[in-house]
């Protein structure tokens, strides 16, 4: 079975790979933000992260050391925002202070519906069990 090739795009946003990053696939509708978690709010005026979408909190235990991923989704809200508030929204979680980094998982004509959004947080999370 031959395999087709991909072009990834990975736009260094603030031009270093420690910073904001963005994503993309050709051919594909799909857009990937990786976040730190200090840079969420100079992301508020991008109307993709306003979509519905998925994503990961990375950080660790304080106490354990261990890794810790949250996986999670929001859909776009009456108020017109959607994943990047619901992010936000963790930041102000006490319960969240272990996340360092984000993972947002959106797209660029905002296609997530309900049940793809379902689908992809439950896909993930069974994933991420297995590892």
């Amino acid at each position: 079975m031959a395999h087709r090739s991909k072009n990834i795009n990975i736009f260094l946003m603030d031009g270093d790979v420690t910073g904001r990053m963005k994503c993309t696939l050709s051919n594909w509708t799909g857009v990937l933000y990786k976040i730190p978690r200090i840079q969420l709010a100079s992301l508020k005026e991008r109307d993709e992260l306003k979509q519905s979408g998925i994503y990961f909190l990375f950080g660790k235990d304080d106490e354990t050391q261990k890794d810790i991923t949250y996986i999670g989704q929001a859909t776009t809200r009456k108020n017109g925002e959607g994943v990047l508030l619901r992010v936000q929204e963790h930041t102000r979680d006490s319960h969240a202070d272990y996340f360092n980094d984000v993972i947002i998982l959106t797209t660029q004509n905002n296609s997530f519906g309900p049940t793809e959004i379902s689908y992809l947080e439950n896909s993930f999370t069974n994933l991420a069990k297995e590892a």
